[in-house]
């Protein structure tokens, strides 16, 4: 039995109330996504990723439900129809739609695997920014220049997946300092710790750490500490950055100068 035969009893009310059963199922969706944004900005800091996390949930059960009413309005759910039904489909989504088909189930894949989800911070192919949706087949990044980024779900299989939060609200920062070589390595550990456990966007139950590499060039000091919300990730950078430097120069510490040797011949 072919699919076309499933169809050949559809009345016109058939497909007229399978469209309203897909453009209700379209509103209830986009209805429960304000909705949770919404709830998710007005609760309580520690909630609201775990509220953003029903949104693609929410999707999947609204599209399944949509799904399940709509195929026993157009084919009589015998066990021969369903059979010839499914095959129909997988036949046209191995053929046709091999990469949207690869985008879905690299979505849901995602999804049960919380691979990510809403709020998080990614990196997937050099695009890095805040998960803001994740849709059947595509997940939308916003980056720090406030720039949209979509990318499929397909890359899940072939590219690898940078997930600085992992569901939660901080993530490690690092701010970078470059110093001449001649200086009291412990005293500028010191002051750089100082300055990270004095900031106002430091999440207050975690350690900052210092770590100190000699380089041909100077000293390569890099400030590591936890931001208290991941949003003000560039905000705490900025802060540690510009106090440092204040605390070193006001300490007489020199920052060193890359000199780039230029051979005359080869």
């Amino acid at each position: 039995m072919h699919f076309s035969q499933l169809l050949q009893d559809v009345a016109w009310y058939h497909l007229a109330l399978v469209a309203l059963v897909v453009v209700a199922a379209r509103f209830l969706v986009t209805g429960v996504r304000w909705t949770l944004r919404h709830v998710a900005e007005w609760a309580p800091p520690r909630l609201r990723l775990s509220i953003l996390r029903i949104i693609p949930v929410a999707r999947i059960v609204i599209g399944a439900a949509a799904v399940m009413i709509s195929v026993p309005i157009l084919i009589e759910p015998t066990f021969a129809n369903v059979v010839a039904l499914a095959g129909s489909l997988a036949f046209a989504l191995a053929f046709t739609l091999k990469d949207y088909a690869s985008s879905l189930a690299g979505g849901l894949t995602t999804i049960l695997e919380n691979t990510y989800q809403p709020g998080d911070w990614i990196e997937i192919d050099g695009a890095y920014g805040e998960v803001t949706m994740i849709a059947n087949r595509a997940v939308h990044i916003v980056t720090p220049d406030d720039t949209e980024v979509i990318i499929p779900h397909m890359h899940l299989w072939s590219k690898t997946v940078f997930n600085a939060t992992s569901g939660n609200r901080s993530l490690l920062c690092v701010a970078d300092f470059y110093l001449d070589p001649d200086h009291d390595a412990e005293d500028v550990r010191a002051r750089l710790v100082e300055i990270g456990g004095t900031s106002s966007y430091r999440r207050p139950d975690t350690t900052v750490t210092v770590i100190v590499q000699e380089k041909p060039w100077g000293t390569h000091y890099r400030l590591k500490a936890y931001v208290n919300e991941s949003r003000e990730q560039f905000l705490f950078v900025t802060d540690l950055t510009i106090r440092g430097k204040a605390a070193l120069r006001k300490a007489g510490i020199r920052f060193a100068h890359n000199r780039v040797a230029v051979s005359s011949g080869h």
